[in-house]
């Protein structure tokens, strides 16, 4: 039986967040989960992983994967809240490490934090084979927009890209957060755009231009022919100067500071200070 899949679209992040089964009553995943948070005052909600936590429960599903595609910088993850409601293992690729590395010194983290990925249940290997209940499931290294980054290929017919390609008239993920490189990122898209032409792509974010409805789907087809950033016939050098161009024109992500804080500790917020608080730090003039 082919893999079902369910979109929530978070409005104020464009990030979709899927959850993937193969029949009611069994067994499912939840991909990029997001934690409403309001950065002006510091508070977090659960509108919209409640809505996944709704779906669920209608369809009486059992939670067995939690999966990042990486550390995101746009939204918090709302992982350990669903843990806590619904189960699951909390997962991401096993590069987190140096994407940890990286941002422990950036927010001179706490002494006890590891940069080792253990905040995480299980950390996959690439092209590592798992299974949604009996869903046939391998995660892909994709690596470019961080060098953690993972898609997952699910029953040999679609795939979760994360943030690798967006929709066709959107283009390509930036690669100017510490640890991306453009030329991995255009490799990594190669990789995926290699699979058959039906296969069903489905994209983390997008963001559409004025007049089109935002959307999830699109397939190998589609973006080999009409991405406006790598369809065929643009080589490597082609696409490195233009990624690399745009994103010196880009400002950074309203969310960054708080999300990567919190999504390098598999969505678990800091630990509480002398005063019972848990606290986000900015650190000033360092990006």
């Amino acid at each position: 039986m082919p893999a079902l899949i369910q979109a929530f679209l978070d409005e104020a992040s464009s990030t979709y967040t899927y959850v993937l089964y193969e029949a009611d009553d069994g067994p499912c995943a939840i991909v990029d989960s997001v934690l409403n948070y309001d950065p002006a005052s510091g508070h977090t909600e659960t509108r919209q992983a409640d809505k996944v936590i709704a779906f669920v429960r209608e369809h009486r599903l059992q939670v067995q994967w939690l999966l990042e595609t990486h550390a995101h910088a746009d939204h918090l993850s709302a992982a350990p809240y669903l843990r806590r409601i619904l189960g699951g293992k909390i997962a991401i690729g096993q590069s987190i490490s140096k994407v940890q590395g990286v941002f422990k010194n950036l927010f001179n983290l706490e002494p006890e934090f590891r940069a080792d990925g253990s905040q995480f249940d299980h950390l996959f290997a690439p092209d590592e084979v798992f299974y949604i209940g009996a869903l046939k499931a391998q995660a892909l290294h994709v690596p470019g927009h961080t060098p953690a980054d993972m898609a997952y290929l699910i029953d040999d017919r679609l795939i979760l890209v994360g943030d690798t390609l967006f929709m066709p008239d959107v283009g390509t993920a930036r690669c100017d957060f510490p640890g991306g490189d453009a030329r991995q990122l255009y490799a990594s898209m190669r990789k995926l755009l290699a699979f058959p032409p039906h296969t069903q792509l489905y994209v983390c974010h997008d963001y559409p231009p004025e007049g089109r409805e935002a959307k999830c789907l699109t397939s190998v087809a589609e973006q080999r022919a009409g991405n406006i950033h790598v369809h065929d016939g643009v080589d490597e050098a082609t696409f490195v100067a233009m990624r690399t161009t745009r994103d010196a024109g880009l400002g950074m992500p309203i969310l960054l500071l708080p999300a990567i804080q919190v999504n390098v500790r598999a969505g678990n917020m800091p630990p509480a200070e002398e005063n019972g608080v848990r606290y986000l730090k900015i650190p000033i003039n360092q990006l």
